[in-house]
């Protein structure tokens, strides 16, 4: 009899072990799966067909729902230049995401949220310049002119939203100018 019972609970913890590796296994197989689905949507929309570019956007849990806020990215840097983002540039940001079609409370809204909370980092950055370059060998000179205009004109829009000595006269500082340079480089014609 006693056999029987170790033999019962022998059984029980393997039964046990093995639901668990199987558990572990159907996780990663998930996982894996889900990564290929969020690289797949993200090639379809948005024509990036560059594992880097498309691997750095995945490491900033970009997907295609989230990729209207991603498209704002330039004005966020350029509401941040000066270290700090104040509630003018920050309804500058809100209105472009408006204009943009973006909804309160979307994934895309999420991600705006937290960069007007917090200043996007370094990844980002890089993401989004690896990002242009990458759309910018898909399109025309003509469309590399229209795409680098509009962010330009909204980033300088962001960029006067709080500038100016009592709100007279409109200054766009010197880091912003910056960055606005930037982002027109990254669309040469």
């Amino acid at each position: 009899m006693p056999t029987d019972i170790f033999d019962a609970r022998r059984k029980s913890l393997e039964e046990e072990f093995f639901n668990k590796q199987s558990e572990t296994l159907k996780q990663k197989l998930k996982a894996v799966f889900e990564k290929q689905a969020t690289r797949e949507s993200l090639k379809q929309s948005t024509g990036i067909t560059n594992e880097a570019v498309l691997d750095a956007l995945m490491a900033l849990n970009v997907t295609h729902e989230t990729m209207t806020a991603f498209g704002l990215f330039p004005l966020v840097e350029v509401a941040w230049a000066d270290g700090t983002l104040d509630d003018r540039e920050r309804e500058a940001l809100l209105t472009a995401a408006r204009e943009e079609g973006i909804a309160p409370g979307s994934p895309s809204q999420q991600v705006l949220d937290e960069w007007l909370r917090h200043a996007p980092g370094p990844d980002g950055r890089a993401a989004w310049y690896a990002y242009a370059a990458e759309l910018g060998r898909k399109l025309s000179p003509a469309e590399r002119r229209t795409v680098r205009d509009e962010l330009v004109r909204r980033g300088r829009a962001v960029a006067t939203a709080s500038g100016g000595l009592l709100g007279l006269v409109r200054r766009v500082s010197d880091k912003e100018e910056a960055v606005l340079a930037a982002i027109a480089a990254a669309f040469p014609d």
